[in-house]
């Protein structure tokens, strides 16, 4: 029964990482165009907003590097070899 529940857990946790990765990538999206509408409404470019929409678009960029898609063929390969 331990070893169900493990394979359960090892398979619903991937799960759980893209989702949350997927839903984050969505969140900077609404937040970046959230900023560039409200740098554009005004008519006035002041430097605080640049500054703020290039931080956002840093952390963005940062968030899509995390990808769980990425370290996924690293961390599957020893688990292969180790079954072999």
């Amino acid at each position: 029964m331990n070893k169900q529940q493990n394979s359960e857990l090892s398979a619903f946790l991937p799960m759980l990482q893209k989702g949350i990765w997927l839903f984050g990538i969505l969140s900077w999206i609404f937040g970046l165009t959230d900023r560039t509408i409200a740098l554009l409404s005004d008519g006035y470019l002041s430097a605080i907003d640049i500054v703020q929409l290039f931080t956002a678009s840093f952390f963005f960029i940062s968030w899509l590097l995390l990808s769980p898609f990425l370290g996924l063929n690293s961390q599957s390969r020893p688990k292969e070899e180790a079954s072999s």
